[in-house]
């Protein structure tokens, strides 16, 4: 794997460290919005419990107050004592509950018996009114919450609530009926902060609109069944939040509904997105351009320092180079120095040096080292009839046929010696390994078939000699191996030449 510079470390290190800033400022102000969005809904949450609190204990006070006067009326009949018994007891309860607009009684005609109002009033019909002709068509007793409609009494906004009356017989005898001015709502709701742009809101169960801050008269009493709201609080889930287009004013809202516990209607108050989303776009963009600030700097510090490394690291390469270059130069003299310009082989020196390295070597770990004296057979005649040009040729074929012999390891070498004399040094090599190797070479050279006219063969050959020692430390005996592997050569060459010997079977013979 290619080992990368220290500048793009340092790049790489600036880039990340530009990219955690950004990041982690993103992921802190991603945070943050949920944070305060969750809030939101909390708010919006708790304001709708309120609300739904607040309705449920107002419904609940005029309904029990209908009950009673339902009761009443039923149970007493309704003659001239028993009216104006009536008329007491709904003063005593307009005055005790602030919610209540005022009471009143109709008989089955529509027509008014008693009534209860804090204004002066004037007698007015309420056949037409659908809470009228609701009891009228169903014997039920329960409280009846009507769509709020404006008071032919009072002129003001109202929301009605009625209970029937039976006669004796079970037949429809009228209804008693207690309005709720819509003011006590708007009242109660112009407490709540809900920022320039909330909105809470009254509705019925079938989607009509009750009371809503902001208040906007042509509002009350519409439908809102075709919004997605309507469709959240009915299909979906009775309670809950989400976020809604409403269809007043078109803000996008955080909008939380809850029903009644007792009665068939439900509120819903609803916080601005974009308002609640203000502050932490303000504080947002004010510290991500600190941050990017501080991100573009470093980077800034950081391209200058990689600029500055890089600079360095260019005059370090230069350096590197020159000193490259320079122990090049040197190698190479040095390898010219010990290696024979023609056979391409070491030559004197070099072997001259190896030959004391590795005797010395041997002589630490008793190993035997081995020498061969190679000669090529009658090269004189082969320069007197093929002339030196060609006589160079013959050297250079015989050193590559030699070399290409040489085993690979550490320390063997072969050298040419002198003349056509050339020599090959093997290391932890007894005199029958370093014979096998000298042998292999002959049989290459002669393998060459190279003429020779003057060879009684016709081609070149060479013959061999070869010893080995192991040496003793502080013994030198580099004159003695060559001396044993040059007896052996001379042996080779009177035995014939084109053979190799071992110093043990000349000495011997």
């Amino acid at each position: 794997m290619k080992r990368q510079p220290i500048t793009f470390w340092t790049t790489l290190f600036v880039t990340l460290v530009c990219v955690a800033l950004v990041a982690l400022d993103i992921e802190r102000s991603w945070a943050a919005r949920k944070v305060l969005l969750e809030q939101t809904e909390r708010n919006a949450t708790n304001l709708a419990r309120a609300m739904s609190g607040q309705a449920d204990d107002t419904l609940r006070g005029a309904d029990t107050t209908l009950a009673d006067l339902e009761e009443r009326i039923e149970t007493d009949g309704t003659g001239p004592r028993e009216l104006r018994r009536l008329n007491g007891l709904m003063a005593s309860h307009v005055r005790a509950l602030r919610q209540l607009n005022g009471l009143s009684f109709y008989d089955e005609t529509g027509r008014r018996l008693v009534s209860f109002l804090p204004q002066p009033h004037r007698e007015a019909s309420i056949t037409d009114r659908d809470y009228f002709t609701y009891h009228q068509r169903r014997a039920d007793d329960g409280l009846h919450i009507g769509k709020p409609v404006a008071s032919r009494l009072t002129g003001a906004w109202v929301i009605p609530l009625s209970r029937r009356i039976d006669k004796p017989d079970g037949s429809f005898g009228g209804v008693v009926v207690a309005t709720i001015d819509m003011r006590y709502f708007r009242d109660f709701y112009a407490g709540f902060d809900i920022g320039r742009h909330g909105a809470v809101a009254l509705l019925s169960n079938d989607g009509t609109l009750l009371v809503r801050r902001p208040y906007r008269q042509e509002a009350i009493g519409t439908s809102i069944v075709r919004t997605p709201l309507y469709a959240a609080y009915t299909r979906v889930a009775r309670t809950g939040i989400g976020e809604f287009r409403s269809s007043q004013d078109g803000q996008v809202r955080l909008n939380s509904y809850r029903p009644l516990q007792h009665y068939p209607l439900f509120v819903t108050a609803a916080l601005s997105k974009e308002e609640v989303l203000a502050y932490w776009w303000r504080d947002t963009l004010i510290r991500t351009a600190g941050v990017l600030s501080l991100a573009a700097l470093l980077a800034l510090f950081g391209q200058r320092l990689v600029r500055q490394m890089r600079r360095r690291l260019q005059a370090e390469q230069e350096l590197r180079e020159a000193r490259d270059a320079l122990a090049d130069l040197n190698a190479t003299l040095e390898k010219l120095a010990l290696q024979d310009g023609l056979t391409g082989l070491a030559n004197r020196r070099q072997f001259d040096l190896s030959l004391g390295t590795e005797l010395s070597r041997a002589a630490r770990q008793a190993t035997p080292l081995g020498l061969a004296m190679i000669d090529v057979d009658h090269f004189k005649a082969y320069n007197d009839h093929y002339g030196h040009s060609a006589g160079d040729d013959c050297l250079r074929a015989v050193a590559r046929a030699i070399r290409q012999h040489t085993p690979k390891r550490a320390g063997d070498l072969a050298a040419r010696y002198g003349g056509e004399e050339m020599t090959v040094l093997l290391p932890n090599t007894d005199e029958a390994g370093t014979g096998a190797v000298a042998e292999k070479m002959r049989e290459a050279v002669e393998a060459l078939r190279l003429p020779h006219a003057g060879s009684p063969l016709g081609i070149v050959t060479i013959s061999g000699g070869v010893a080995a020692i192991v040496p003793r430390r502080g013994d030198d005996r580099a004159g003695v191996l060559v001396e044993h592997a040059d007896r052996a050569l001379y042996a080779a060459k009177d035995a014939g030449r084109n053979r190799v010997l071992r110093h043990e079977d000349a000495a011997a013979g």
